[in-house]
C-alpha cells in the first residue's frame, strides 16, 4: 500500500468499526485510530501524519494499520467527505436511536443510570431500564475477571430474554473518553446501520479526549 494510491480519499469508520472502537476500554492502535477519525466533524482526507499521531505508530505501521482496518471492513474510503450530524444532542439523538432498533425503540443511558435520550420508550419505562443498565454495568465490572479469565467470555453486552431465548432488551456499553454509556435496544438491534456509526460519532465529538485535545491545540 502506498500513499499515492490512496490520495484524494476521505476515510470514515463503518458501523462495525464504530462498534469495535467503543466496545472496550482496551488501549490499542486500531481503537485510537478509529476514535481519532471520529473526533473530526468531517471524515478526514488521507494524511499519514494524522494517522500516525492518532494511532501512536510510525508512518509505515500506521499505513499498514489502515490497510488492515479496511480489510476488516472497519474503515472505508470515499471520494467525498462525510459530515457528522449537527445540532443539539437532544435533537439529534432520538432520530439516530430510532434507527438502531428494528422496532424503533431504544435509549441511551449514562453510567449513573439516567437516560440521555430515548426513542419509542415512555419516560417511566426509560427511567427504570436506565437504572437496570447501571446495575448490569456494575455487575460486569465486579465479575469481568472471572468471565474473561475463567470462562473465556469477553463480551460485555447483556440481554433480557423471553422463554424462547429471544432478546427483549439488549444492553451494549459504549466507552468514549472517560464516559461509559449504555445503548439499550428493545427487540432486534440493527447496529449495522450508518445511524449507529453516526451515534458513536456524535458522542465522540462531545466526549472524546482526542477531540478536546485537538480543540485545545487549535485554540492555542
Amino acid at each position: 500500500m502506498n500513499l499515492s494510491m490512496k490520495s484524494g480519499l476521505y476515510l470514515e469508520a463503518t458501523p462495525a468499526g464504530a462498534f469495535f472502537a467503543t466496545c472496550s476500554t482496551r488501549d490499542e492502535p486500531a481503537r485510537r485510530l478509529l476514535l481519532g477519525i471520529m473526533s473530526e466533524e468531517r471524515s478526514p482526507a488521507s494524511d499519514i501524519s494524522r494517522f500516525s499521531l492518532w494511532s501512536g505508530q510510525s508512518d509505515s505501521d500506521a499505513l499498514e494499520l489502515v490497510k488492515r482496518l479496511q480489510e476488516l471492513q472497519w474503515l472505508t474510503g470515499a471520494s467525498e467527505p462525510l459530515s457528522v450530524p449537527t445540532g443539539p444532542l437532544e435533537e439529534v439523538l432520538p432520530g439516530l436511536l430510532a434507527q438502531v432498533s428494528i422496532d424503533g425503540k431504544a435509549l441511551l443511558a449514562d453510567d449513573q443510570g439516567f437516560y440521555l435520550s430515548t426513542s419509542g420508550i415512555p419516560h417511566e419505562a426509560a427511567e427504570a431500564i436506565s437504572a437496570v443498565s447501571a446495575d448490569l454495568s456494575s455487575l460486569y465490572d465486579r465479575h469481568q475477571r472471572l468471565l474473561i479469565n475463567n470462562l473465556g467470555i469477553n463480551e460485555q453486552a447483556w440481554s433480557l430474554t423471553d422463554s424462547a431465548g429471544n432478546s427483549q432488551f439488549g444492553f451494549w456499553p459504549l466507552y468514549i473518553g472517560d464516559q461509559r454509556f449504555v445503548l439499550v435496544i428493545q427487540g432486534r438491534p440493527t447496529l449495522n446501520q450508518p445511524a449507529f456509526r453516526d451515534l458513536v460519532w456524535v458522542l465522540t465529538l462531545r466526549y472524546s479526549e482526542t477531540f478536546h485535545l485537538r480543540e485545545s491545540n487549535n485554540n492555542g
